[in-house]
C-alpha cells in the first residue's frame, strides 16, 4: 500500500477545526483518486493499478495521512472509505479496461461491504466493470477483529467475482495468521522488507520465505516500495511475480498504461533470463496465465451498440456475449464489421441482438488448463480461434479473453526457458529445471513417484561399441521415456551421462514402469551385434589384456513414493531415489527397486 492510500494507516490529527472541512469534502465529493501500476515482473509489462486517496490540493487535508487521521478521529471512518471506493471505481471505468484495479478495505468496511454487497455489486455493474477485475486490499489497521464473521464477509464477496489481497505484510498485527486464514489470492509485502534487501540478509530470508510459503498457498507476491535497480534486481532473482513503487511507477491521477523505455530496459533481464519461478511452473502453467479482462456484452445488446463498441476500441479484437455470467458466444471484429458494412445491414440488424450473428461454437476453456493442453486444443480445433482468441472461465463462469498471439508468445519463452537448460544430446530438461520441478512438487503437497533410471554395464559398451554408437543408445532410451511417459502429469528430465528422472502421478505408476522395462529389454537388441545380442553379452580386454566378458545393457530404476510431508527438501529426495536405484542396480537384467523406507527409517540426515 502506498503511503496515499488507506482510511486507518498513519498519525493522528486533530480533529478540531478539520472535521467541518472534511464534511465539506464528502458532501462535495472533492476526493481525488490516483493510480499506481502494478507490474508483473515475469513478463515485464503491466498487470493493474492500485486505487489511492488525496484530498483537495488547496486543503490541509489534502495529505492522505491528514485527511485519513481527521476522519479516524471524527468517526467519519466508514463514510469516507465508501467515498473512497466510489471515486476510485468511478474514475477507473472511464479507464481501458484491460487490467485490474486494486481498492483498499479496513476489516470493518469488509464486514460492511457484505452488508451492503447488493449496493457494492449494483455499483461495479452500474459502471460496467467485471469483479472478477476489482481486487479488495484487506488493511489490517485494527489491533482485534473477529476472523469468522471477516472470513465469511470475505467468502462472499469471492462468490460474486471480487478476488482478496492482503496488504503490507509483516507491518500489521497478526498478518500471518489472517494470511492462513483468509487465503488471499494476492500478498502485498511490506516495502521495510523491500527497500535495501540486497544489503540486507534478514530481509532477504523474509522475503524468500514468504515467496515459498505464497507458492504453497497457491498467492502470488507483490514487492511493495520498489524504489532501486537494487531492490528490483533482487526480487526478480528470487522469482517473484509482481511489483510496485516509484522506479516502477508513481501514482497519477490517470491510468498510465504506456510505459518508458527506461523502464523496460530495466525489467529486460527478466524477461529474457528465465527465473526459479518460471522454470518451476512452465510444465504446470495454466491458461490463468494468458487472461486478458474483457467486458462482456448481453445478448440484449444490439448490433449497432456492438459496432459502436469495436469503433471505439480498435485494439478490442472479440467480443464475449455473457449472460448471467455464462458464456454464450463470441463476436469477431473483422466478421462481424463486413457483416454490418455490407449495403443496407444497418438498417436491416442494427436493432436486433447481437446474438443474431455471434459464434456459439467459439473455443471456452478453465482457467486451470495447462497451457499445453490448452495448446493442442487449439491445434486440434477449427483455425479461426487462433485468430478469434478464447473464452475463459473459472468453474464455469465468465472471468475474460484469451488471445492466439499470447498463447504463442506463451509457448515461445517456455520452450526458450526450457532449451536454456536443456540436455544437449537428448534436449530432455536438466538439472535445473529437474530440480525446480522437484520443489513445486514438494510444494504443491501432493504425492507423487520418482524415478531415477540408469543404465547397466554402459561403459563396456561405449568400449566396445565406440561413443558414437553409446551416445545413439542414450538417445533412443530418452525417446523411449518420452514415449513411455507422456501424459500432463509426468516430467522426464536428463540427469546426465546415461542417468534419467521421471516424475509421474501416484496412480498406476508401476505398471507404466515395468512395461517400460519390458520394451527397453527387447527393443534394445538393433544396438548390438546379432552374434552379442543371442550371446547375451560381449567380451572385452581389460587392463591387463585379459578377455572379459560383458553383460547386455539392461536398465534398473530406483523408485520413490512422495507422499505429503515425507521429504523436507529435495535434497532428501534425490538421496533416497539414488538409494533406491543402487538397490535396483544389485539385481541381474531390467530392474525395479521400491524405497519403502522414510527418511527418518534410513537415518538420512539433511544435507541442507
Amino acid at each position: 500500500m502506498d503511503q496515499c492510500a488507506h482510511p486507518v494507516c498513519g498519525p493522528a490529527v486533530e480533529p478540531t477545526g478539520y472535521l467541518a472541512e472534511l464534511r465539506a469534502i464528502l458532501d462535495r465529493k472533492a476526493l481525488t483518486p490516483h493510480f499506481q501500476p502494478i507490474l508483473d515482473l515475469r513478463i515485464g509489462e503491466l498487470y493493474g493499478f492500485e486505487g489511492l486517496i488525496r484530498g483537495p490540493s488547496d486543503s490541509i487535508l489534502h495529505a492522505p495521512l491528514n485527511l485519513l487521521g481527521a476522519a479516524r478521529q471524527g468517526g467519519l471512518l466508514p463514510e469516507l472509505e465508501r467515498a473512497c471506493i466510489e471515486a476510485i471505481l468511478g474514475a477507473w471505468a472511464k479507464a481501458p479496461q484491460h487490467y485490474r484495479i486494486f481498492v483498499n478495505l479496513s476489516p470493518s468496511a469488509l464486514l460492511d461491504a457484505k452488508g451492503r454487497a447488493s449496493n457494492g455489486t449494483h455499483l461495479v455493474e452500474q459502471l460496467g466493470l467485471l469483479p472478477g477485475n476489482v481486487v479488495i486490499e484487506l488493511t489490517e489497521s485494527q489491533p482485534t477483529f473477529e476472523y469468522g464473521p471477516l472470513l465469511e464477509a470475505a467468502e462472499y464477496l469471492r462468490g460474486l467475482g471480487f478476488t482478496i489481497a492482503l496488504d503490507d505484510l509483516g507491518e500489521g498485527f497478526s498478518s500471518l495468521r489472517l494470511w492462513s486464514e483468509l487465503r488471499p489470492e494476492f500478498i502485498k509485502v511490506d516495502k521495510h522488507f523491500v527497500q535495501g534487501v540486497g544489503s540486507d540478509p534478514v530481509k532477504l530470508h523474509f522475503l524468500r520465505s514468504i515467496h515459498e510459503l505464497a507458492n504453497r498457498t497457491g498467492a502470488r507476491v507483490i514487492a511493495e516500495g520498489i524504489e532501486t535497480d537494487g531492490d528490483l534486481a533482487v526480487i526478480q532473482e528470487l522469482g517473484i511475480d509482481f511489483g510496485q513503487g516509484f522506479l516502477l511507477g508513481r501514482p497519477a491521477p490517470q491510468p498510465n498504461a504506456r510505459q518508458s523505455p527506461s523502464l523496460l530496459r530495466r525489467l529486460r533481464p527478466s524477461k529474457d533470463r528465465p527465473t526459479s519461478r518460471t522454470l518451476v511452473t512452465s510444465s504446470r502453467a495454466t491458461a490463468e496465465r494468458l487472461l486478458v479482462p474483457t467486458l462482456p456484452v448481453s445478448p440484449e445488446v444490439s448490433n449497432q451498440e456492438v459496432l459502436a463498441r469495436f469503433i471505439s476500441q480498435p485494439d478490442l479484437q472479440s467480443l464475449p456475449v455473457v449472460q448471467d455470467g455464462i458464456p454464450l458466444g463470441l463476436l469477431n471484429r473483422y466478421a462481424f464489421t463486413d457483416m454490418m458494412s455490407r449495403p443496407y445491414s444497418p438498417e436491416l440488424y442494427g436493432k436486433r441482438s447481437c446474438s443474431q450473428f455471434m459464434e456459439r461454437d467459439c473455443l471456452v476453456v478453465d482457467q486451470n488448463l495447462t497451457i499445453h493442453a490448452l495448446s493442442e486444443r487449439v491445434v486440434e480445433s477449427d483455425p479461426r480461434h487462433i485468430l478469434h482468441g478464447f473464452i475463459l472461465t473459472r468453474g464455469g463462469r465468465y472471468i475474460g479473453m484469451g488471445s492466439g498471439h499470447d498463447l504463442i508468445r506463451e509457448i515461445t519463452q517456455m520452450q526458450l526457458a526450457a532449451a536454456r537448460y536443456a540436455n544437449p544430446l537428448t534436449q530432455l530438461p536438466g538439472n535445473v529445471p529437474i530440480q525446480d520441478h522437484l520443489n513445486s512438487r514438494l510444494d504443491a503437497q501432493e504425492a507423487f513417484v520418482v524415478c531415477y533410471w540408469d543404465l547397466d554395464h554402459f561403459k563396456p559398451y561405449n568400449d566396445v561399441y565406440g561413443y558414437r554408437r553409446g551416445d545413439e543408445l542414450i538417445q533412443w532410451t530418452g525417446k523411449l521415456l518420452q514415449e513411455a511417459f507422456d501424459g500432463m502429469e509426468d516430467f522426464i528430465g536428463h540427469v546426465g551421462g546415461d542417468d534419467f528422472i521421471t516424475v509421474l502421478p501416484e496412480a498406476g505408476w508401476e505398471a507404466r514402469v515395468q512395461g517400460l522395462l519390458g520394451r527397453f529389454g527387447t527393443d534394445r537388441a538393433s544396438f548390438f551385434n546379432p552374434e552379442d545380442f543371442e550371446a547375451g553379452g560381449y567380451a572385452s580386454e581389460d587392463r591387463k589384456g585379459q578377455l572379459e566378458f560383458h553383460p547386455l545393457v539392461t536398465m534398473s530404476v530406483g523408485v520413490v513414493c512422495a507422499v505429503p510431508g515425507a521429504y523436507a527438501n529435495v535434497h532428501e529426495l534425490a538421496a533416497a531415489a539414488s538409494g533406491a536405484k543402487k538397490m535396483a542396480k544389485r539385481e541381474p537384467g531390467c530392474s525395479c527397486f521400491l524405497e519403502r523406507r522414510l527418511p527418518s527409517a534410513r537415518g538420512t540426515s539433511n544435507p541442507a
